[in-house]
């Protein structure tokens, strides 16, 4: 059993999507515009494009964002091991990031004191 039914979770976002588009068409466009811009410079391949989208898709915990883009790269071939890399890779900086901004707190208490 999954945790929730993605593929009937990603037609309910694509339908959303849809919708939206028909209340604000400069929107969708402009989002198509920048999910295409990147494909341009053909400096990566889709397979890894979308590996990189599915670990981003975890950092912004996006359920749309992971539905369709795990399904998209399993259409491009990577496998359960490549995606759990990706996944580790996204963990990790989450993790730095986290250790950085503990950093800024430190610094905002040590400011305190001086108040």
């Amino acid at each position: 059993m999954h945790m929730m039914d993605w593929n009937t979770y990603r037609q309910q976002v694509t339908a959303g999507v849809g919708h939206f588009a028909k209340l604000s068409p400069d929107t969708i466009r402009g989002y198509g515009a920048l999910s295409t811009a990147g494909q341009k410079t053909d400096q990566l391949d889709a397979k890894t494009r979308e590996l990189i989208a599915v670990a981003v898709a975890i950092t912004l915990r996006c359920d749309g964002c992971i539905t369709v883009h795990t399904d998209a790269v399993r259409k491009l071939g990577a496998t359960e091991a490549e995606i759990a890399e990706a996944l580790g890779v996204a963990i990790s900086v989450n993790a730095g990031a986290a250790v950085v901004y503990a950093t800024r707190a430190l610094d905002a208490y040590a400011a305190s004191l001086e108040a």
